[in-house]
């Protein structure tokens, strides 16, 4: 329904935990490189258990690569410079949600070329730098499966 694409991850068990949760909510991972970690790291099988292969997780060179093979119908760039908070969007089947590195976010070339109201941010205290990566994403994607009635595969899943 969603896909997700981790841009650069660099936290082995955050990409486990975002393979869990692609996994249970029925959202594609993109993940693309250079990664800091080999997917076959014990962290990485750790956090996502026996998910990993109920879970769609595709590998892509570069963004470009990854944008040509996904399409998405919107793309949406998470990020704390973000002017639209991310429970204010209207989400639909196809949208894609691209989330930085874990010690960087995304690069200022890639916000730069978004359009501003495709860059959504999600609130905290201002003191603070930023969420972990698998909870950033796990909210935003758990807020776009909810607007679409938790639908999966076409059915609807009961509460």
């Amino acid at each position: 329904m969603f896909h997700i694409i981790l841009l650069e991850p660099e936290i082995p068990p955050n990409t486990g935990n975002v393979i869990r949760l692609a996994a249970n909510t029925g959202c594609q991972l993109h993940l693309v490189h250079p990664l800091g970690f080999s997917l076959d790291a014990a962290q990485v099988r750790r956090a996502g258990l026996d998910y990993h292969q109920m879970a769609r997780v595709q590998e892509h060179a570069d963004l470009a690569c990854c944008l040509a093979v996904v399409q998405p119908s919107r793309l949406w760039l998470v990020e704390t410079v973000g002017q639209t908070r991310y429970s204010e969007v209207a989400y639909r089947p196809g949208d894609a949600f691209l989330f930085g590195r874990e010690t960087a976010g995304l690069p200022a070339a890639v916000i730069a070329a978004a359009p501003p109201e495709t860059v959504v941010h999600i609130p905290m205290r201002p003191q603070n730098r930023s969420l972990n990566l698998s909870n950033s994403v796990a909210l935003v994607v758990f807020e776009a499966w909810r607007q679409n009635g938790f639908a999966l595969e076409g059915a609807d899943v009961a509460s």
